[in-house]
């Protein structure tokens, strides 16, 4: 019986060890232009992989740090391209 309470133990850990990690992004980093300008040429190369862009305007700054931590592991993004991303997303959001 605690062998099996040990292995649930365990195969739970695993599960948690698994699911996603820590929102990469929590506000604006970058603010030099070429920081921003790789936030854009990534943000429409990744993107465009899999759907067409969406219009920076879509979302206000908290709208895109939710849709970007969905988003970002999906398209394989390290933590400083999602940061730029972001960066790039809201500085040319008038929202």
């Amino acid at each position: 019986m605690k062998e099996k309470i040990l292995g649930l133990i365990l195969v739970a850990l695993f599960i948690v060890s698994c699911g996603p990690k820590s929102i990469a992004v929590t506000g604006p980093k970058y603010t030099s232009s070429e920081q921003i300008n790789q936030g854009k040429t990534i943000f429409e190369s990744s993107c465009t992989k899999c759907h067409k862009l969406p219009n920076p305007q879509k979302h206000d700054n908290q709208g895109w740090i939710k849709t970007l931590s969905r988003m970002a592991p999906k398209a394989h993004l390290t933590d400083d391209q999602h940061q730029m991303v972001y960066d790039y997303l809201i500085s040319v959001n008038k929202k």
